[in-house]
């Protein structure tokens, strides 16, 4: 497995080339299409990520998949670059790199919300709006369940966690009944 910054090397390279010719979006959807093919398929990921194999018989499999995919050809070269180097069983790590990028340069932020309950798409919705507000960015929410938390919610964009749980407020409570407030 190739370390974090070697991933985030290869991210920034295709997404320069991106930017440059005005593809980044579709470079960025092709290589999450072949991230998932690879995460769906271990088996198949496993031999053309495994250098035991010889190059030529591994270059042959990707050489098949990508004449049967409709990905860009910056990204079929990308992908036979990323076999050549040895650098192919990180195409996940690469794929969370490169949407970050692609998300710093759409001014998009990601909000992970943990909820006890389901959200109503108006509250996702109005949540949206207070977070991109509150960041001045488009922010995409993904929401989680946690029963756990009795009740509330906590929201994390980045760094920044928003907790208003029941849980948090009790655990609040039972700290300040410890220090005798």
């Amino acid at each position: 497995m190739i370390g974090s910054k070697v991933s985030k090397r290869y991210a920034k390279a295709l997404l320069s080339l991106g930017q440059e010719d005005g593809n980044f979006e579709q470079y960025g959807r092709d290589l999450q299409d072949f991230s998932r093919f690879c995460e769906d398929h271990p088996d198949v990921k496993g031999v053309i990520a495994n250098p035991v194999f010889p190059v030529e018989e591994r270059r042959k499999i990707l050489r098949t998949l990508l004449e049967k995919s409709a990905y860009a050809d910056v990204v079929k070269n990308f992908l036979n670059l990323l076999l050549d180097k040895n650098r192919i069983g990180a195409i996940q790590q690469i794929t969370v790199h490169y949407e970050r990028l692609m998300d710093e340069l759409s001014n998009i932020a990601r909000a992970e919300i943990v909820t006890s309950r389901p959200l109503k798409e108006e509250a996702q919705t109005s949540l949206e709006k207070v977070l991109g507000d509150l960041t001045s960015k488009t922010v995409k929410i993904e929401v989680k369940e946690d029963e756990s938390l009795i009740g509330g919610i906590v929201v994390r964009i980045g760094d920044l966690v928003l907790d208003g749980s029941v849980k948090a407020q009790l655990a609040g409570i039972n700290e300040s009944l410890k220090r005798g407030e």
